[in-house]
């Protein structure tokens, strides 16, 4: 996408429900600076009820003839896990940029080489961490950077959401190679995402996790305990188990508290920032709270990618800064499954985790390769 193609050609790929609720209302957000041109679905009845829905111009079933045919500027990818590394190829290849809904890929392996299709200047390709660029998590970002609160000492991360055994009756839901994991994998990815973008980098995970009460291949529940280069140390929960739902983080600083408590987004009300008690007197907005107050969404987050891929530059929630919260994840599974700590150095390609979140696939690799080895 150069600086004169304006508006962007946008097309989507997958005319779900996350299309239809999040998406198109995001580009319509852009006040003319998109336009979505394209809908690609494997149904093309449903590509087509999709473009009438919303006034698109153009549905297909066929992702490589949209390409060809529509020349988007950017694609935005809204399919089961499985099948982003392929999209997410094809249309960088075609000279696409591509913004895809999480989980990123289904493991650190695909995202490594989805990430050598891209090029400098672009095309790039960037996912949907959307609470990041409320206005209350960019202003904490800042207090961070600047050290005004003093150097972070303890979080909480805490996903504890609800999904019944009906949820997953969808065919690709609950299974290591569809999904890519459970909870820690296709939910709580979005606040851990934001811990990680505010907190910087982590240094050490020690995890569990259990199949409690759904039946399910992956897990319904995680639990770790993080370290971060800054010293701080973060307690995290993943919960698909939790009838009274939460996303609930916090930070503790030596002059206050900041608290996030909210479901599926948030604006300036969600947060709350208590001064420590030798700053008593202390106002939310003179510890840092933002005047401006803009919600997390789906808009917030494209609004900023456009202005990144209009500039030629790497958008946020891409490349390292989009690789972290899923390393991160396989080290979570690695230790839960392990029983051990795992550091960031740990997750290379010489590592089953690596290549697959699935601990089970994992040990099972790990079982022939002594086979064949004779160890």
């Amino acid at each position: 996408m150069t600086e004169y193609s304006q508006p962007a050609r946008v097309a989507i790929v997958g005319a779900g429900n996350i299309a239809d609720g999040c998406h198109m209302p995001a580009v319509q957000a852009q006040s003319g600076e998109a336009t979505v041109i394209a809908v690609v679905d494997v149904d093309l009845r449903r590509a087509e009820d999709f473009a009438a829905r919303w006034g698109i111009p153009a549905a297909y079933d066929s992702l490589d003839r949209m390409l060809r045919e529509q020349h988007p500027d950017l694609v935005i990818v809204c399919t089961p896990p499985i099948a982003h590394g392929e999209a997410i190829t094809a249309c960088l290849d075609a000279g696409a940029s591509v913004w895809c809904e999480k989980p990123p890929t289904l493991s650190v392996a695909e995202y490594d080489a989805v990430a050598a299709h891209e090029r400098e200047g672009g095309p790039y390709v960037s996912y949907v961490f959307q609470h990041r660029f409320g206005s209350a998590a960019r202003a904490l970002r800042e207090r961070i950077r600047t050290g005004s609160l003093g150097a972070p000492l303890v979080g909480v991360c805490h996903t504890l959401w609800y999904r019944d055994d009906a949820y997953f009756d969808v065919p690709w839901r609950g299974k290591w190679e569809t999904e890519g994991g459970g909870p820690t994998m296709g939910h709580g990815i979005h606040q851990m995402d934001l811990m990680l973008a505010l907190m910087g980098e982590w240094t050490e995970v020690r995890a569990a996790m259990g199949t409690l009460a759904r039946n399910v291949e992956t897990e319904d529940v995680s639990m770790a305990m993080v370290r971060f280069a800054n010293g701080a140390m973060v307690s995290m929960v993943n919960s698909l188990l939790s009838p009274r739902e939460t996303s609930y983080l916090r930070f503790d600083f030596p002059e206050a508290t900041v608290e996030l408590s909210h479901l599926y987004g948030y604006d300036n009300s969600h947060w709350t920032w208590t001064p420590a008690p030798h700053r008593a007197e202390a106002t939310a907005a003179e510890l840092g709270a933002p005047l401006d107050d803009e919600a997390s969404s789906h808009a917030a987050q494209l609004r900023v990618l456009l202005r990144s891929l209009r500039a030629g530059e790497r958008p946020e929630a891409s490349g390292d800064d989009g690789r972290r919260v899923l390393a991160f994840i396989a080290a979570l599974y690695q230790s839960a499954t392990t029983g051990r700590p795992v550091t960031p150095d740990m997750v290379t390609p010489d590592n089953p985790f690596y290549h697959s979140m699935s601990g089970r696939l994992a040990a099972a690799q790990d079982n022939a390769d002594k086979e064949k080895t004779g160890v």
